[in-house]
């Protein structure tokens, strides 16, 4: 199965929370820095309406989730196909 992309920066304190979960989950995932690709900046501000909104999370089904809370993002893992 694909990694799961998380769009966000190195110093945001949500992206950091959102890794957590995802460590804890045992999820693969790959972080891509939107402050030091442009490409990827510009992804996330076309499905945020203009917005660098971090984390956008990008996963293998082609579903999104943007700033999530924790229990969304807990229930979205949980819910993905093993």
């Amino acid at each position: 199965m694909n990694p799961i992309k998380v769009y966000g920066t190195q110093w945001c304190g949500s992206v950091k929370r959102a890794l957590k979960i995802l460590d804890e989950n045992a999820s693969d995932y790959e972080l891509i820095d939107i402050d030091r690709d442009e490409a990827a900046a510009a992804f996330v501000m076309k499905i945020n309406h203009g917005n660098r909104s971090v984390p956008t999370l990008l996963f293998p089904d082609g579903s999104t989730l943007t700033e999530p809370t924790s229990a969304e993002l807990i229930n979205k893992i949980q819910s993905m196909p093993k």
